[in-house]
């Protein structure tokens, strides 16, 4: 039995995630999904629903597989921040998100989010291609 702590902002970064764990996860697992925002003036009532739209993707496609629990944060911290405190909070196994391929002359391999998440992540990570390179 194995828990996962899965950053999702999109359904795009859903179902690509939901095509990656349906090769790993066994039944007694469990899901973590992970929506943040910062609320105030940087969230407005489009980025709440595409939030709640993006945890849904992964409660329809694997809920029946695992146990699944979303988590929708508006609380002012970071993504990275409420990724990482969800994964101590639920003694988690192992953080699964996903990057964008960036352009080849970015100098920026990960976004921000990705890249906090990596560097300050203390359990196993999954790092899934949004993009097919």
């Amino acid at each position: 039995m194995a828990t996962y702590v899965i950053g999702t902002n999109s359904v795009h970064t859903s179902a690509e995630v939901c095509d990656y764990l349906s090769r790993r996860i066994d039944a007694g697992d469990v899901l973590h999904v992970v929506n943040s925002h910062r609320g105030g003036d940087e969230t407005d009532s489009e980025d709440v629903r595409d939030g709640e739209d993006a945890l849904n993707v992964v409660v329809s496609r694997l809920g029946d597989l695992v146990d699944v629990e979303s988590h929708q944060y508006i609380r002012g911290n970071d993504a990275a921040d409420d990724i990482l405190q969800c994964a101590d909070e639920q003694d988690a196994d192992e953080i699964v998100i996903g990057v964008r391929k960036r352009n080849p002359t970015s100098k920026i391999v990960f976004g921000s989010t990705a890249q906090d998440v990596l560097l300050n992540s203390n359990i196993p990570m999954a790092v899934v291609p949004l993009e097919k390179v």
